[in-house]
Formats: C-alpha cells, sequence, structure tokens
C-alpha cells in the first residue's frame, strides 16, 4: 500500500451490504517504526518519559485535522460537502490556535522549558505546529482555487472577485454596499490623536493605506468586516436563479455571489473621500482562549467564569492571518502593535475566511450534498407506546445516534418525566446544549410543577461559557437547583436520572450517553446512550449525583466507572487481566473507540499487553500519542480513525475477558476517552451494556469500523496515516453509509414484518 491522498474512485452508495462482506482482515500497518531501545524484557527502557514511546499530542492532532481536509480533497464527496470540510478544517484550526497554541505561547513567555513526553520543549512544539500547518495551508489554497472553484462554476456556482463581474452586477453590488452595509462600517484610523484599536477575535478586517492629498506619509486605517451580516453576497437576480444540475436544459444564469470582504474594498472610497487609498491588505487575528483560573482562590464559580470570558476578549494575539502578496509595510505595523514575530503571520494564499463559506456549502443543491438523512424512531422505543418508563422496566433501551432519532428517546425522555405527576425528582448534567435547548423548558416547567429538580450545568466548557451562565440563571429563576460542579474538575459525564413513584415503589430510572444533550449535534455527531432502571446501575447514579451536589467522598461503584474516582484504575485492571488471560492461554482481546488516547499509564498498560501477545485493536477518531506496529513494544496494538458525514463521537470499550465467544465478554459505552483529563481532571461516568442483545449492537459498530476501506485510516508508528483503499465495490460505502442503510432495512422489516 502507498501513503496517497487518494483512493479507488466509484461510488456505490446506496447498495445493500451483507454482514460477511466486512469481515475481510483489516488493511495491515507496515512496521517502519524509529528506534526503539528495550530492555532484555522487551520493556522500553526510559523509567519516565521516553520520545521513542509516545507521538506528539499538538502534531497528532494536526494529522486529524489533515484527514478532515483530505474530505474536501477526495472527489468522492459531494462538492458542497467539500466545501463544508474546506470550512470545517479552517475552524478547526481556529479552536486549535485559540486552545493549544496559545497555552503553548503562554508557557513560552512563562519560560517553560520541560519536555512532552515526546521530548519537545514548548517552544519546538511551536516550531512543529507551524512546519505542519504551512504545508496544509497551501494545499487548501490549491483545492479551492484549482478544484472547488471550477467545479463549482460548472454547476453554475460562481465565486467572484471585482473585476469578474458584468457592469449590471456591479451596480447591484454597489446598490447593495450602500444601501446595507455603508451604514453599518466603521473606519478607524491611525494616529496622534487615535489610537491602534482593538480587533476582535477571529474577525476579519481590512487594513487600509491611506495619503492625505497635501501629505505623502503612510496613514494606517481598520474596517472590520461585519460579522452579521452574509458572508457572500449575490449579484444577480435570485429569482432568475434554479438550483439544477450543470447541462440541464433551460439553466439561468446561475448563482453569482462576490465575498463581503471583497465588496467592501472595492469600494473604500465611499469611506473614506479626498484621500488616495494606497493599498489594502485583508488580515485576521486570532486571540489565546487558554486563561489561566484558579478555582480555589475564586470565592464565586459564576464570577469567575463570567470574568474570564471577559479577559478572553482581550487575551494575546497567538496568530495573524493576511492575504495574499501582503503589504510589506502593512504587515510590519501589524506585528508591531499586534506584538507579533513573523512566525506567528500565516499568508493564506486563496480564500481568508473560510468559515464564512457555510453559506456557500448549504445551498440548495440537492445532487451537490450528500444523500439526505432523517434520524429514524428508535425501534425499543415503539412511538405508539406512550408510558416509556414501562417501555425501560421491561428491558434496558439502547440507542445510537445519529440513525435513531435524539427528540424521540432523550428528548422524550425528559419530556416524560417534565410531564409525568408520579415523577418526584429529575437530575440532570448539563456540558454542551444549544441556544435554543428544549432540554431547560422541560426543567423548568417541572420545577415549576414542584418537583424536585437539580441540573449541574458545566460554566467551564470552553466557547460554551456564556451560553451556559445564561442558562444555569435562566433555571436558577425559575427554581431549578443549579450547582456549577465540582472545583479543579468539569464535569462531562452526561447523565439524566428520574425519580418515580411507581405501582410498586419508588424506582429510579436513568440514561446514560456519551454525546451532550445537544440537539442539534446529535444529528451530527455518533453518540450511543443506554436508558435503564436497572436497580445496581441507578443505585450508582443516584450516588454520581450525590457526588456532584453534595461533595460525597464515595469511592466505591458497584457498575459505573466513575472519574477521577476509579475509572482510570479500574481500566488498568482490565487491561492487566486481559494480559494474564493471554498468558495462561485464555481468549483474549481488547477492542477501544473513543476520540483521543494520550493517558501514559493507560499506553504503557497497553504496550505490556502487546509485549504479551495480546491483540489490541484501537478506534480513535482524533489524536493519539500511542505509536502501534513497534517491534518490542507494540507489534500486536493497531490504530484506525474513521472521518466522514458524521463526526465518530461515541466510546465503546470491549475486553474479551476469557468468554469462549465474542459477545460474551464485557462492553461499555461513556463519556470518557483515554486521556489524562478525562481520567483525573473531570467528572466522567462509563456504564457496562450488559443485555445480549446490546452488546451485539456494539460488537457490530466495531466489526464494521475495523473492516472498513472507504472512510477508515492507519496510524503508522511514525504518526503519519494512510487511508484504506477499497478492494471491491462493497468497501466503498463506508461505515456510516452500511449502518445507515442497516438501520434502514431494520426499520423496513419492522414496519412490514411480513414482508409485505
Amino acid at each position: 500500500m502507498t501513503r496517497s491522498t487518494s483512493a479507488s474512485r466509484s461510488a456505490s452508495a446506496g447498495k445493500s451490504v451483507r454482514k460477511a462482506d466486512l469481515r475481510g482482515e483489516p488493511n495491515p500497518i507496515p512496521a517502519t517504526p524509529p528506534p526503539v531501545v528495550v530492555t532484555a524484557q522487551g520493556a522500553p527502557a526510559a523509567p519516565d518519559v521516553s520520545p521513542e514511546e509516545f507521538l506528539n499530542r499538538d502534531t497528532s492532532w494536526l494529522e486529524f485535522n489533515r484527514r478532515v481536509l483530505h474530505e474536501a480533497l477526495d472527489d468522492r464527496t459531494p462538492l458542497l460537502e467539500r466545501v463544508r470540510f474546506l470550512s470545517i478544517f479552517s475552524s478547526n484550526l481556529d479552536e486549535y490556535f485559540m486552545k493549544r497554541v496559545g497555552g503553548l505561547k503562554r508557557g513560552v513567555a512563562a519560560g517553560v522549558v520541560s519536555k512532552t513526553p515526546d521530548g519537545l520543549t514548548p517552544l519546538q512544539t511551536l516550531d512543529a505546529i507551524r512546519n505542519v500547518v504551512l504545508p496544509m495551508l497551501k494545499q487548501q489554497a490549491e483545492c479551492f482555487s484549482k478544484v472547488i472553484k471550477p467545479a463549482l462554476a460548472e454547476q453554475f456556482i460562481y465565486l467572484l472577485t471585482w473585476n469578474e463581474l458584468t457592469d449590471e452586477e456591479r451596480a447591484v453590488a454597489v446598490k447593495y454596499f450602500r444601501a446595507n452595509v455603508f451604514p453599518v462600517l466603521t473606519p478607524l484610523a491611525v494616529d496622534p490623536g487615535n489610537p491602534f484599536p482593538f480587533i476582535s477575535n477571529l474577525s476579519t478586517s481590512l487594513g487600509v493605506i491611506l495619503h492625505h492629498p497635501d501629505r505623502h506619509d503612510n496613514l494606517f486605517a481598520r474596517v472590520k468586516v461585519p460579522e452579521t451580516m452574509p458572508g457572500w453576497v449575490q449579484v444577480n437576480d435570485p429569482v432568475t436563479t434554479v438550483p439544477t444540475p450543470a447541462g440541464a436544459a433551460g439553466v439561468s444564469s446561475g448563482f453569482r455571489f462576490i465575498s463581503l470582504a471583497e465588496l467592501i474594498r472595492h469600494n473604500l472610497q465611499d469611506l473614506f473621500p479626498d484621500l488616495a487609498v494606497v493599498d489594502v491588505m485583508l488580515f485576521r487575528v486570532t486571540r489565546n482562549a487558554d486563561i489561566e483560573r484558579d478555582e480555589e482562590e475564586a470565592e464565586d464559580l459564576l464570577d469567575m467564569i463570567e470574568e474570564e470570558v471577559r479577559k478572553r476578549r482581550f487575551a494575546s494575539v497567538v496568530r495573524l492571518e493576511v492575504g495574499a502578496e501582503a503589504n510589506q509595510w502593512m504587515l510590519d505595523f501589524l506585528m508591531r502593535e499586534l506584538e507579533l514575530t513573523p512566525a506567528d503571520v500565516y499568508e493564506m494564499a486563496a480564500e481568508l475566511d473560510y468559515p464564512e463559506l457555510k453559506q456557500i456549502a448549504d445551498l440548495n443543491f440537492p445532487h451537490l450534498h450528500y444523500e439526505p438523512w432523517s434520524p429514524l424512531p428508535p425501534l425499543g422505543l415503539p412511538e405508539d407506546e406512550k408510558d416509556i418508563f414501562s417501555v425501560i422496566r421491561n428491558g434496558d433501551v439502547f440507542v445510537h445516534m445519529p440513525y435513531e432519532s435524539f427528540h424521540l428517546s432523550v428528548e422524550r425522555f425528559v419530556r416524560a418525566a417534565a410531564a409525568d405527576p408520579k415523577v418526584l425528582a429529575i437530575k440532570m448534567s448539563l456540558y454542551r446544549t444549544g441556544d435554543d435547548s428544549p432540554f431547560i423548558a422541560m426543567l423548568i416547567r417541572a420545577a415549576e410543577a414542584r418537583k424536585q429538580v437539580v441540573c449541574l450545568v458545566e460554566l467551564k466548557a470552553r466557547f460554551d461559557e456564556e451560553r451556559n451562565i445564561h442558562l444555569a440563571n435562566a433555571l436558577e429563576k425559575a427554581g431549578v437547583h443549579v450547582v456549577y460542579g465540582i472545583v479543579g474538575l468539569k464535569t462531562h459525564a452526561k447523565t439524566t436520572l428520574v425519580v418515580r413513584q411507581d405501582p410498586d415503589g419508588i424506582r429510579c430510572y436513568a440514561h446514560l450517553g456519551t454525546g451532550n444533550y445537544h440537539s442539534g449535534t446529535s444529528r451530527l455527531y455518533t453518540d450511543l446512550g443506554v436508558f435503564t432502571c436497572n436497580p445496581p446501575i441507578t443505585h450508582d447514579v443516584v450516588e454520581l449525583f450525590h457526588y456532584l451536589t453534595g461533595r460525597s467522598l464515595k469511592r466505591d461503584y458497584h457498575k459505573l466507572l466513575v472519574a477521577p474516582v476509579n475509572m482510570q484504575s479500574r481500566f488498568l485492571e482490565m487491561i492487566e487481566r486481559e494480559t494474564e488471560h493471554q498468558r495462561a492461554g485464555r481468549p483474549a482481546r481488547i477492542i477501544a473507540k473513543m476520540n483521543s488516547l494520550e493517558d501514559r499509564k493507560i499506553i504503557r498498560a497497553l504496550y505490556r499487553a502487546s509485549q504479551a501477545g495480546l491483540s489490541i485493536d484501537l478506534i480513535v477518531r482524533g489524536f493519539c500519542t500511542l505509536r502501534p506496529g513497534v517491534p518490542g513494544l507494540s507489534d500486536n496494538i493497531r490504530v484506525m480513525s474513521v472521518i466522514g458525514r458524521f463526526l465518530e463521537h461515541s466510546r465503546i470499550f470491549y475486553f474479551r475477558n476469557a468468554s469462549p465467544d465474542d459477545l460474551g465478554g464485557e462492553f461499555y459505552i461513556g463519556s470518557a476517552d483515554w486521556m489524562y483529563r478525562n481520567l483525573l481532571a473531570r467528572v466522567e461516568a462509563v456504564v457496562p451494556i450488559e443485555q445480549p442483545a446490546q452488546r451485539a449492537e456494539c460488537w457490530e459498530i466495531l466489526e464494521i469500523m475495523l473492516h472498513d476501506r472507504r472512510q477508515a485510516w492507519n496510524l503508522y508508528p511514525d504518526g503519519s496515516y494512510t487511508q484504506r483503499v477499497p478492494v471491491d465495490p462493497v468497501h466503498e460505502l463506508g461505515t456510516q453509509q452500511t449502518l445507515m442503510n442497516l438501520f434502514r432495512a431494520r426499520k423496513t422489516a419492522a414496519d412490514h414484518p411480513m414482508g409485505v
């Protein structure tokens, strides 16, 4: 297999898939490792931190974003979805620079020289990041200008410059500018009486060099591109445009757009009458979001988080993006005013603000998008069964989003609890939720009905602090008991507890999941959840909420794995137990699916298991600091990643535990990745899946993913990834299309049990 960014190009979406077709051997990972020093027993020689053991977390994350960019480069991806992936790639980078680069730069400023597990100092990591990012930005620019824009034009979607407009279109653009844009703009000149203006995070601006008619020295002015207006302006009559495939008879002139920044650029003279506009440069700044906090010293966590959000607005700039062929005088001026070095400047050769392309990606051209998908009603929760609690009493219910409906499962559960007069209490943890979250109104109604309602709102959820503060205030005003979590820990567990007066006594019902209580992302992220009234589990959930609200010091949970209490130790015990099974010749295997992997204790336990001959498969969507396939260290560990139309967000952990058959092993789902922060610096919950039918569903997901040859990538020991190559048409479907087909087929079979 060669390391390329393309695979065979044949589309067969929609074909049925037999399960046996997905069980061929996964692509092998060639062993091309760096040299590793090991002891006579095969363990790494370094007792503490060995660069040979670990990949760099930050560059590994960039490799994840490279896989996202590849979805835009891959011509098997529908055209407007390719545009969307260009936008997602840039939005991911924005957050990365705010969080990771911001933190590294703060470390450099503080004089930190300690090395990461892979042996790099913060300054060396920053250099490595830049060396990885620059080629990707070049690739993104070439894809946009040389591939995407011409392909859009073939579909009668035109992204134009000012010079490409017709005279009539320029007249339309000028009219739009003067009526809608001109009144909003605020040109800010810099001179002895006007200091350099504050430039907000992720804002796009036009830097302008002006000359006074009587002088020829440079005057700098900044014009901010309004963030509240569409980033692309249509310059032809929308009534005459028809979204039809290229080549269709009677096609009109299509959709013709100019960017808002380009429109402002070519009408700047209206802002500066009698001044000469000498040069214009588009630029965009990114500010540090890694603000230092001291929760132990805070008298009020809510006040502290509100102050942190305010500070973030004025945090130092960590990146300056500029358009191609930037004016050197202006660039030097900005670097001086923003206190940046050339290493902080990134030239964007084609487009500066790719996130604004979401507007184009959302155009209504069905043939240029993925096949539409509407989540299906969960088979385990029949719509004609009005009492969801009686369904759960008959057995645990397992749901898989976005293949099954979040609205008809999780939302239904909380809605029923809020309305049911037999429900005595509702307890819920909210990490991230939408602005229009239905759960807020449900909890408020429950509180107004005099139920005991407790909501843990995680104020420290990065970039959602302001939303969560607003939600917390609304809940408190309605009489909901709001808690803000535990000092020093983020509460990341996805749990809801309902206490109900049933005919045979008080019974607890719980939902535990892998994803946020967020109606919007439930249609875009793959997540799992289980509804249960199994007393050993619900008792643990009761104890978990006591821990969150009452600061209980409970250390023993019967069923749940709870971080930071017992989760890391339990996972380490299960890995060691599996290793002992392998040594004793009993059936043993580990499969784990997660978002990220970097906990050193877990990784070293996996290395020891591999050295004992244990087969380990890891499905890690994001970054992974474990080196797979290293002789003498990790020969038996394979790491893969799946990237597709949905964000792979669910966590599944499987341990064979000497079972004679696969489904007899132990299965767990939950909110935690195998990262230090999840295991020891957050409150997380992982729950066992014990019913045979639900174990079979988990196993099916893992099997399909392990044998994916369309969306899957293999990780190499040096940290690089290679996309697998389909060997026959059935493999063109990939994990997510396969699961869509399976859920559709099951729904059809349920609707027509006799095959009618």
